[in-house]
């Protein structure tokens, strides 16, 4: 019970919620999500801490970056089974719409300075 806990609590954040719909579209890097949520780092790092002791999200290195992405190798029963139904909620929301559209567009090395 204390895991299926830990998710729901994950996902009664609105701002966890939206990274989530963000990494729907691809994997993305603290920076990237900052530039979307216009969140501090520190902020940023903290939901994705949650994310990630949820099992919702992992985590890869990639040189220079951390790549976060939706958890989707884990067999893990709430989670295979809740990712699917969080891909189908809000397609409407302009929230979400616009942070797609921000997601496609950002680009870690013009954030970075690369």
């Amino acid at each position: 019970m204390k895991h299926l806990i830990k998710i729901f609590k994950a996902l009664s954040d609105a701002n966890r919620l939206r990274i989530l719909k963000m990494l729907e579209v691809r994997p993305l890097c603290v920076c990237e999500i900052r530039e979307v949520l216009n969140l501090a780092n520190s902020t940023v790092s903290k939901h994705l801490s949650v994310l990630r002791e949820a099992d919702l999200i992992t985590d890869q290195k990639d040189a220079r970056w951390v790549n976060y992405r939706l958890n989707t190798g884990m067999r893990n029963g709430y989670v295979d089974v809740l990712l699917p139904l969080i891909s189908k909620w809000l397609p409407d929301d302009t929230t979400v719409l616009i942070d797609r559209q921000k997601v496609i567009h950002v680009d870690r090395n013009r954030i970075c300075g690369i």
